[in-house]
Formats: structure tokens, C-alpha cells, sequence
């Protein structure tokens, strides 16, 4: 299968990158704007197919480099798990109009674009190309908030609006779309917005449910919002 991952220089994006590599079957395209960890990452999966992708998502030219990047290594695309994402962890009178746009550029804006670039090589197997969103508990309407999060809370929550709507804008194209809305796992970008706060998700634990879910939930699941927490938050 071809394989794309965005967000896959740390935390899930990097241990799902590794899990779907470990099947010698799989092409895995894994992106991310770190080099360095990119680098690492095939180091770690050697021997497999693991082709590092250099995209920053929070470039607004990012599309540039698409092509070379990411579609110069497979010609079809079988799973997308769009993981990347930003996150600030600051009172609203604190938020600058830019870290705002920044977020909402990473979380939400780039994945229309990005869509709109891989859209001519998906749907093209027998079975469906299967888009997995990956979104945030605080996201999800009727969750519990936190204070400081609220343009991260509205960004995820406008990728799973995007979710529906694209499952709708799809069906007739052999392309399936889910969301998948996330509570708390200890990565590094946990531990940055929250330092001193603990998870017992590992990155690992939840990447293992999310290549799971990639391979096998087009086949329930079309258009969904799925929350993945034992708690609220």
C-alpha cells in the first residue's frame, strides 16, 4: 500500500510512520518540515520503504513542494493520515493574530491544499483511498474545554467539519473520510502546552489504534467523528 503521514518527525506521526513500515508491502511517504528527524526516522525503519518528505505546512507556498517531495515517490495513494498539526496554549488576550493564523493555517488551510494536490491520485484501487483526520477532543462539541486553547479547540474542530463534508464530496470518487478526535497522549507537543502534565496514552499506544484504524475503517466508516479518549478530555 502507499502510505502518506503528515506530522511523522515525532510523537504519533513518528511511531505510526515506523508501524506501517514494518510491512515490507507498504511504500511509506512520511512528511514533516524537521529534516534532521525525518533523517532519523528512515535510519530507524531501514530496510523498509520509507521515503522523508520535506513539507512545512505553515508555508504558505508549501504546495511548491508537493510534487517533488511527496508525488515524485508514489503514483497512487492508498491511506492518508493527515496528523500534522500547531498548537498554543495562551488566554485569548494573549494570542497574537499570527500565532491564531498560524494555527489555523497548519490545522485546517493546508489541508484543503494539500488535498487538492493528492485528490488525482486517490480513489484509483479496488479499494478505497481512506483519509484519516486526526483531530483533538477539544474539538468536539459538547467535550470538555481548557482554558487556553481555544483557537487549537476551533481549528480541530473545523477539521472535523471538514471531515463530513468532504466523506459527501467524495463517495462517488472511491474515497473515503474520517475524523478522529484525540484525547490527551504524552507527546512532545503535549508536554510543551502542558509541561508538568502527565497522559498515560503513549505515542505508540494510540499510533498502533490509528494504523488499525487506517487500514480497516473504510470499511465501516464513512464521514465519521470518532472520539478516541477513556476520559473527557
Amino acid at each position: 500500500m502507499n502510505i502518506i503521514i503528515t506530522g511523522a518527525s515525532r510523537g504519533i506521526g513518528y511511531e505510526l510512520a515506523k508501524l506501517f513500515a514494518s510491512d515490507a508491502k507498504n511504500k511509506v511517504v512520511a512528511v514533516s518540515r524537521n529534516r534532521l528527524k525525518l533523517e532519523q526516522l528512515k535510519r530507524e525503519c531501514r530496510g523498509a520503504t520509507v521515503y522523508p518528505a520535506v513539507v512545512d505546512f505553515s508555508d504558505k507556498d508549501f504546495k511548491r513542494d508537493i510534487t517533488l517531495q511527496v508525488l515524485s515517490h508514489i503514483n497512487t495513494v492508498d491511506i492518508l493520515v493527515n496528523n500534522a498539526g500547531a498548537l498554543v496554549n495562551k488566554p485569548l488576550e494573549d494570542l497574537t493574530a499570527a500565532e491564531v493564523e498560524n494555527m489555523f493555517r497548519v490545522n485546517v488551510i493546508s489541508q484543503f491544499e494539500f488535498l487538492q494536490a493528492l485528490l488525482p491520485y486517490m480513489g484509483k484501487g479496488k479499494l478505497p483511498t481512506h483519509i484519516v483526520n486526526i483531530s483533538s477532543m477539544g474539538g468536539l462539541q459538547g467535550s470538555m474545554k481548557f482554558p487556553g486553547l481555544s483557537a487549537y479547540s476551533a481549528s480541530k474542530a473545523a477539521l472535523a467539519t471538514l471531515t463530513e463534508s468532504l466523506a459527501e464530496e467524495f463517495k462517488d470518487k472511491n474515497i473515503s473520510v474520517n475524523c478522529l478526535m484525540l484525547g490527551a497522549v504524552q507527546t512532545e507537543m503535549f508536554e510543551e502546552a502542558f509541561p508538568g502534565e502527565k497522559s498515560e496514552m503513549t505515542p505508540l499506544l494510540m499510533a498502533a489504534y490509528i494504523r488499525d484504524f487506517a487500514l480497516t475503517g473504510a470499511n465501516f466508516f464513512n464521514g465519521k467523528i470518532i472520539p478516541v479518549a477513556k476520559g473527557t478530555p
